[in-house]
């Protein structure tokens, strides 16, 4: 695909953290230099949209009465 149509990737992590992520730093290195090339990165700062959902059913399912036997 390279050069021939466009590539998105997302991620909550940022380039700092890949490392944690993969089990080799120069794998990580390697990976980025690739994907970095002839790029746009575009930085969204903001509360996860999923987390928030996710919080909130917690919130739901811990509010109700737990249902009966059977």
């Amino acid at each position: 695909r390279y050069t021939k149509a466009p590539v998105v990737i997302t991620t909550n992590r940022p380039f700092s953290e890949w490392a944690a992520v993969f089990h080799s730093a120069s794998c990580v290195g390697t990976l980025l230099d690739r994907l970095c090339h002839k790029v746009e990165i575009v930085e969204i700062a903001g509360e996860s949209w999923r987390l928030k959902e996710a919080n909130e059913r917690t919130s739901r399912r811990r509010s109700r009465p737990p249902k009966p036997p059977g």
